[in-house]
């Protein structure tokens, strides 16, 4: 009746009553088969050991590790280094592992990786995220073979951790070696462009800015006392030229002949004078020494082409005595000469020194007009020497750490494996379970029992209760007629009373048609 009309409890109920043996038979058979399946199946035995992970035994605070992979990527990407070829070979060769069953390199690798069995222990304590730990398990056919292969494996687990934290912060170290030369050979580069540019620009820069400043107030200032002291002596060389032109217009013409040679005696020993001062300053190609080597020459050669003038001196003219003394003096006219000379020279080294104070001026000037430019370009260089400075010094104190590190990792002081329980000796097989392949079994055979059921059910289309009528004819029953035959008779009329189902149905409500008719 299964698929006829929708069934209820009482239905599911009725049905399992009645065909119990059906799910029970498979049950028991196929329990059976499984349990004695596990007498057949060659059993597998998984040794097991617990590493714990160790932290850093500095703390972080004084050395900070280099190692900052996520430990749950660290360990994944050992385990594939593990189990590659290279690893597994030498442990299959040396416990024989799976050499009776005639497969090759390849798949004997193969299955000893699904040997293998690596589980992480989360940790329990709330907001940490760590990782403390994980289980590594070996599944073999013989107890002690599973203990010692658990036991190699594990060792190259703790091995590859170490080869690899040291491996990692000795690479570290030499990146950040590399990085650092090249950071110190920028920064002296750097450093010898700034140089030279101070060099170049000297007295241009930002810092010397107020100095210049100063300077063209303090030049300035000398500047003004030199043309004033020059004006001077410009104004005191007029007057005495027109002393001594009045006093040589004055002069007879006797006085003059016997003056003239005093005069250019009295300017030879002058011009000699300035001669051994320059010399002892100057060399003899300096055009101040030429310049008064050339007069001193000059000078001779006019006194050597003056006529003799007679040593017996003229009678004087009659003159008053006090008036020939003071206005008609040779004396006096050479001194006047002499003080002329010392004015032209006065003057020479005053206007020498204006030009230079004028020259420096101009240069200090230039200076601050052209510092903005300076400063700008001084800025730029400034700024790139301070950037490779800053990364130099970040770069030496990563170098720092990582050496620390390194030399952590090196005294095996840094994060490791640490094994706390030693390969376990299996003391029976964890494959295959006969308790599972007991409950295997028994669910396999109440499942098919149940579809044999179901099936047996969906076929059967004899009308029991009313539910069935309804189902088939959708009319409601208006009486039930008992039999009064035994229960035998019933089951031997079964198929006769319902083997016409139409003609009962008919028969059946023919009342109700009467009735309404």
């Amino acid at each position: 009746m299964l698929g006829h009309r929708k069934l209820s409890p009482e239905d599911y109920f009725r049905i399992l009553k009645k065909r119990a043996w059906i799910v029970i038979v498979p049950a028991v058979v196929f329990a059976a088969v499984g349990v004695g399946l596990t007498f057949f199946v060659p059993p597998r035995y998984e040794s097991q050991t617990l590493v714990l992970i160790e932290q850093q035994k500095v703390p972080e605070n004084f050395v900070r590790p280099v190692v900052t992979e996520d430990l749950n990527s660290r360990l994944a990407s050992m385990q594939e280094q593990i189990l590659s070829r290279s690893r597994l070979q030498p442990i299959i060769e040396r416990f024989n592992l799976y050499g009776n069953k005639g497969m090759g390199m390849d798949a004997r690798i193969d299955m000893v990786r699904k040997d293998i069995s690596i589980k992480p222990i989360e940790s329990q304590i709330a907001r940490t995220g760590g990782l403390p730990g994980f289980f590594i398990s070996f599944r073999a056919e013989d107890p002690h073979t599973a203990q010692q292969a658990c036991g190699e494996v594990t060792s190259l687990f703790t091995s590859e951790n170490l080869r690899e934290r040291q491996a990692s912060a000795e690479g570290t170290t030499d990146f950040l070696k590399g990085q650092l030369a090249d950071a110190k050979q920028n920064l002296d580069e750097q450093d010898a462009k700034q140089a030279a540019f101070q060099r170049a620009n000297a007295g241009r820069l930002p810092d010397e800015t107020g100095a210049n400043m100063s300077m063209v107030s303090a030049l300035n200032s000398q500047l003004d006392a030199v043309t004033q002291q020059l004006s001077q002596l410009e104004q005191n060389k007029t007057y005495g030229e027109t002393m001594l032109a009045t006093q040589q217009r004055d002069l007879p013409t006797g006085d003059q002949q016997r003056v003239q040679p005093q005069v250019q005696q009295a300017e030879l020993q002058q011009l000699q004078s300035q001669e051994t001062e320059l010399t002892t300053r100057y060399t003899d190609d300096y055009p101040d020494v030429v310049a008064v080597r050339r007069k001193i020459k000059e000078l001779r050669e006019k006194m050597a082409k003056a006529p003799a003038v007679s040593p017996t001196p003229a009678p004087p003219t009659p003159a008053p005595a006090s008036t020939a003394s003071t206005k008609y003096d040779p004396a006096n006219i050479v001194a006047m000469k002499a003080q002329l000379h010392a004015m032209d020279q006065t003057i020479a080294q005053k206007r020498q020194a204006q030009a230079s104070l004028q020259a420096q001026l101009r240069q200090y000037q230039d200076r601050i007009s052209s510092s903005p430019t300076v400063q700008e370009e001084f800025k730029q260089i400034t700024r790139d020497y301070q950037q490779a400075l800053a990364f130099y010094n970040d770069l030496l104190q990563k170098m720092s750490a990582s050496k620390m590190a390194t030399d952590l990792e090196r005294r095996q002081q840094g994060e490791q494996f640490k094994v706390m329980d030693e390969p376990n000796l299996p003391d029976g097989p964890s494959f295959p379970k006969r308790s599972v392949f007991l409950s295997g079994g028994l669910g396999a055979g109440v499942f098919l029992g149940l579809l044999i059921v179901a099936w047996i059910e969906y076929r059967d289309t004899a009308v029991r209760t009313e539910q069935d009528i309804w189902a088939f004819t959708k009319l409601p029953t208006l009486a039930v007629i008992s039999l009064a035959a035994d229960v035998t008779q019933r089951e031997t009329k079964r198929k006769s009373l319902f083997g016409g189902r139409k003609d009962k149905i008919a028969a059946a409500n023919k009342p109700l048609m009467n009735a309404g008719g």
